[in-house]
This record gives structure tokens, sequence and C-alpha cells, in this order.
């Protein structure tokens, strides 16, 4: 039985901000960056492979935003590489999103940085890229030390790999058909495929996952802990799903699965439901685009309902609002428990908004008009003040006094293009 999992990946490779067709085929695609990443979350993309081929550092930064701007739209991991010429570049990788970076071992000084790297975050962080098995054959003991999978950039690797180290790999392939992409996938340590045989495929990433599984591997999928038998159903034969944002937890709609929807949902990745006025099965998003991506499926005490955690992609509701619970019908306002994270986005869009649009008088616009210095003095000044504060009996003055530091360091955010988003997700990587 084969020991890892296989995966489909599909890759982008950038030069000079945009993709282009392989390392070798500088021609441009037609497509952007963004754009082939929605296609890759449709179409069930494993994980994502990003290469930065630039030739310079004003490039290299360019390929590095638009690498961001990737790990931000996927909806599965992404591993990124490429330009590597010491350890501030795997950081510059790693903190752009990636779950993983590629240390080219073509490339001696690549070699030479492995275990100080390593050491700074984490073996299972890298992963070391060849084009000739002689590159890996004459590191194998950094390797095993300091690496966690191995990525052949060449096919001729596949049949040499498994022999020299006892670790996963993936292989970049450019041309196969369904029976040799299998071939290659049957190898025990064979963790996925890359390359422009599956970019070049995307519609059969499912077909591809399939004859593996007929073929005893395990693939990437979702396992769950319940059979659809496991369920207690309506009197329809239906269960209800309350969809939620994985994210901010908002609640967006409410819909019905059967069996069918219910084992979709749980092979590709995406909210599958039954439609009860059309008595059909439904994709969301199949028609208009706004997929639901599946972070979490949960069944309530009972068994008779399903909260399901998704990435939502645009509005839930067909009515073009984010959430199908967008009217009220009563409250007491005092009683709305504001969730922490809307609280900050609010506050940030309020400090965007005096960007774009200055109001006279307003001291989020001074801060502005006197630039990053000011701002940086005025962060440091109530940084101060909570330690100050935070020697007094009393709570209270330290709670305003992180008040006063999170606006100045939400008005630095803005300067810098930081979203509360993306600093949720790195905390949520912290142990």
């Amino acid at each position: 039985m084969n020991k890892v999992k296989k995966k489909i990946i599909p890759s982008i490779y950038l030069s000079a901000g945009k993709p282009v067709r392989s390392r070798e085929d500088r021609s441009f695609l037609d497509k952007s960056a963004l754009e082939l990443t929605e296609e890759f979350n449709i179409n069930g993309a494993d994980a994502i492979l990003v290469i930065d081929l630039s030739n310079n550092d004003e490039e290299h930064e360019l390929n590095l935003d638009v690498m961001k701007a990737v790990c931000e739209k996927a909806e599965t991991d992404v591993y990124g590489g490429g330009n590597v010429k010491r350890m501030e570049d795997i950081k510059k990788i790693l903190y752009a999103g990636c779950v993983k970076a590629v240390l080219d071992y073509d490339l001696l000084s690549n070699v030479e940085i492995t275990k100080e790297v390593s050491l700074k975050f984490g073996k299972e962080k890298l992963i070391a890229g060849a084009s000739v098995i002689d590159n890996i054959k004459s590191s194998t003991e950094l390797i095993k030390e300091y690496i966690s999978e191995i990525l052949c950039f060449d096919t001729p690797m596949v049949k040499e790999i498994s022999g020299v180290l006892d670790l996963p790999y993936i292989c970049q392939v450019e041309k196969a058909d369904l029976k040799k992409i299998l071939e290659y996938l049957s190898a025990e340590n064979m963790a996925g495929i890359t390359g422009n045989v599956i970019n070049d495929n995307l519609s059969q990433i499912n077909d591809i996952k399939k004859l593996c599984k007929d073929s005893g591997y395990e693939i990437n999928e979702l396992t769950p802990a319940f059979t659809f038998e496991d369920l207690k159903l309506n009197s329809d034969g239906l269960i209800p799903v309350i969809v939620q944002d994985y994210k901010t937890r908002e609640v967006l709609m409410l819909a019905y699965m059967n069996r069918e929807s219910y084992n979709l949902t749980l092979s590709t990745g995406k909210m599958h439901y039954f439609s009860r006025s059309r008595q059909s099965l439904w994709l969301k998003g199949e028609t208009s685009g706004h997929f639901q991506y599946v972070k979490t499926l949960k069944l309530d005490c009972d068994n008779d309902t399903i909260l399901a955690l998704v990435s939502q992609t645009g509005a839930a509701c067909h009515t073009g609002n984010r959430s199908c619970f967008y009217r009220d019908i009563a409250g007491i306002e005092r009683a709305v428990q504001e969730n922490p994270l809307e609280v900050f986005e609010k506050v940030s869009a309020v400090i965007k908004d005096r960007r774009i649009n200055p109001k006279e008088g307003s001291y989020t616009n001074y801060l502005f008009d006197k630039g990053i210095d000011k701002i940086l003095k005025k962060l440091g000044e109530e940084a101060c003040e909570i330690v100050i504060a935070s020697k007094n009996v009393n709570s209270n003055e330290v709670k305003y006094e992180i008040c006063d530091f999170l606006y100045h360091m939400m008005v630095l955010m803005e300067v810098k293009d930081v979203t509360w988003g993306e600093i949720a997700s790195e905390l949520s990587k912290r142990e």
C-alpha cells in the first residue's frame, strides 16, 4: 500500500508579475495568476505550486506580491519558490502565505542555506527541488535531516528518486495521458503530480483522483466521521444544513442535502445541496460562480442538522446579498454582540475611507498628512502608555490605552496595506 496521499497540483510560473508557460518556455499565458487560481479552486486542486522566475530584485518583489495574492485567493495550500538566494527570500515566500517553500538544489547556494532555513522555519516548511538526481544524491544526509519533501523538475528523476531517499516527492510533468499519470502516481512515495499536464487538463482532476482511489491509493479528500446512514433525516429524506463563513462565523444560508449531495460535498470539497423547489441536485455556485469551499462540517447532538463552515466566493444569497439573513425583524440594540474581527474591519474601513476621501478636521487625515514617521512616533508613544497604565491596579486605563494603540496601529496597517484578515491568518499559525 502506498504511504502518502496523492495530490494533483497545478502550477503558476511568474515572470514580470504574469504567468508564463513553464520554467523553460517564457511565453505569457492569456490569463492572470488570480484567474488561474480561481480555475484551480473550482476544479479541485489539492495544492498550487507558484515559482518566481525573476532575474532582478524589482521583478522578484513584484512576483512575491502576486504570490501573496494567489495565497489569499487559493482555497488550498500554496507552495512557493524561485529566485531564492538567502534565508530572507524563504522568509518572504512563507510570509506571503505559502505553506511550503522550495529550495532549488540545482543551485549550490540553496543547498548551503538549508540547515539555517530549516532551523529557523522547520523542515516541514521546506521542499528540495532539482532537475537531475545527482543534485539530490550529493546531499542526502542534509535532506534527511532538514527537508520534508522533494520536487522533481524533470520526469526521468522519478525512476531513480525512490531508491535514494525515503521521502515523499512531487514530479513536474509536461505531457502524459491518464494512464501514464496513474503510472507515475503508483510509485510508493509519489505525493503528487504538477506541471502543464495538470494545467492543460484541469477538467480531468476529478477523473485522476477517481482513478487513484479505484486503484487503492489514498487521495486528498474529506474523510467523514459519519456516513449518510448515521444522519436523522426529515420527512422528505433530507437533512438541513446551516452554512457559516469560516472566518467571521456569519450565518450565510440554510439549505438541504440528500445522500448524493452529501457524498459529493465530501468528495469534491465544494458544497452541494438538494433543491426542494426544483427537486434536483444543486452545486452552489455552478451558475453564479459563487462557490462555497468546505472548511469544516459539523453534526449536531441529535444527528439531524449539519453545520457547514465554508469559504464563500461572492454572495451566498440569490438576491446578491452576502447572507440570506440580511433583514431584521426586531431586536434590542444593546444586546447585539459584535464579532471582534468585524469591529476591527469596520474601523479599518473608516480609516481607509478617510485616506481616499479626506475630511477636514479629521485626526486620521492629520496622521496621513504628517506621514509614516509621525504615525510610528504616535504608535511608540501609545505602546509606552500601555506599559505605564499596566502598573495601575485599575485595568480600565489599560483598556483605553490598548484601544488608542490599536487605532494608531490600524492607521499604520492602512499605510502598509496590511489587512486584519492577513493578521488573523498569520496568528492562527502561531502556537
